[in-house]
């Protein structure tokens, strides 16, 4: 048997109640699975933790997490708290920590009815970010001088390392090949004549040791309209920090929207636990309504279930979320229904229960 301890950080708004939808998922597949078992643990860091202590999670947060298999995280913000201390002093802290150099972001449609592109079908949208997570403009570089005067300066410094490059860079490649899909680079080389030449430089440099990976590359402002006009070009991309932040919540509004936006911070070496999360945010202003989708957080069970090499659990878990979309009667108002977060949530899980059940009768 296997069994994987997940830590679970239900942050703020509606984290916690999407989370919740999730969490059942995985008890779902530990009472179907007789080889899966998990183990939860929760911690109460977030936005109201920063409240009562001055800090968004324990001073020895890193330690306490880093024998878990797996990080489980719900939503982080909140109007009371700086957007940047929240950011910075919880998730990034946790990226950087664990040196989750990795961020997958899956952009695939799983229902055309969704898309606002006209005559885009699902075989049209279907193709996986790579964003580099440690590094690049979310650096945290940089000074802010004169604060006050007439002579204020503020630098916000990109850091591109030859190590932080080429790792991202070379993972992508594998994962191209891996694929059998073509690989696109998305930077902004013609403007940004340091950092950006540098990453076409390793890109083109890594190129060469892959002659099978057939690669594209665009600057960024062509990738957002090929990503609108022509989704259809892209299966695998590789870019950097701030441009894949960018465009993976364009890559959500041409698949439904960011209630179904999932991510992976991933450490590939193993060494740290990885992380994954509902990309959506905290929404404030429905939380505690029971009305938020739940679905981009039980996409992200999906993610950690492949990161478990646990491949067919990730297939079940979307094609449920494409029945329930197909059947359209228990969706949250996001996508056009009525239905409560539990509401959705106990229906997927009807049908995950149901479609195993079915195939292991076969």
């Amino acid at each position: 048997m296997k069994r994987l301890k997940i830590a679970l950080i239900p942050g703020d708004g509606i984290g916690k109640e999407v989370l919740q939808e999730g969490v059942k998922v995985l008890k779902t597949i530990d009472k179907i699975d007789n080889n899966l078992f998990f183990e939860f643990e929760e911690f109460p860091w977030g936005c109201d933790y920063y409240v009562k202590n001055g800090k968004m999670m324990d001073d020895n947060g890193l330690e306490q997490l880093k024998d878990f298999d797996a990080i489980y995280l719900g939503a982080v913000g909140h109007p009371s708290v700086p957007d940047h201390v929240s950011l910075w002093d919880l998730l990034l802290k946790i990226r950087k920590g664990f040196d989750q150099y990795v961020n997958l972001r899956e952009i695939t449609l799983l229902n055309q009815s969704l898309t606002p592109l006209k005559d885009k079908s699902e075989e049209d949208i279907d193709f996986l970010v790579i964003r580099e997570n440690s590094e690049g403009e979310y650096a945290g570089v940089g000074e802010w001088m004169n604060k006050g005067t007439p002579e204020e300066v503020v630098l916000q410094t990109s850091v591109f390392s030859r190590k932080g490059t080429e790792r991202i860079i070379r993972y992508a490649f594998e994962e191209a090949r891996r694929q059998k899909k073509s690989l696109t680079s998305i930077s902004k080389g013609n403007a940004l004549n340091y950092s950006m030449v540098f990453w076409d430089q390793v890109f083109n440099e890594i190129s060469q040791e892959y002659p099978d990976v057939k690669t594209y590359s665009y600057l960024v402002d062509a990738a957002s309209m090929y990503f609108i006009k022509e989704p259809e070009r892209f299966e695998i991309v590789v870019t950097t920090n701030l441009f894949g932040d960018i465009l993976t919540d364009l890559g959500a509004a041409i698949t439904g929207g960011l209630g179904l936006a999932a991510g992976a911070n991933i450490n590939p070496e193993r060494q740290f636990p990885p992380m994954f999360e509902p990309i959506h945010g905290s929404a404030p202003d429905i939380a505690g309504k029971g009305i938020a989708n739940p679905l981009a957080a039980i996409w992200s069970v999906a993610q950690m279930m492949e990161y478990f090499h646990e491949g067919n659990w990730k297939d079940y878990i979307i094609e449920s979320i494409r029945v329930l979309l197909k059947e359209g009667r228990y969706l949250t108002r996001d996508l056009g229904g009525k239905s409560l977060t539990t509401e959705t949530g106990d229906r997927l899980i009807e049908i995950l229960t149901q479609m195993v059940t079915e195939n292991k009768s076969k």
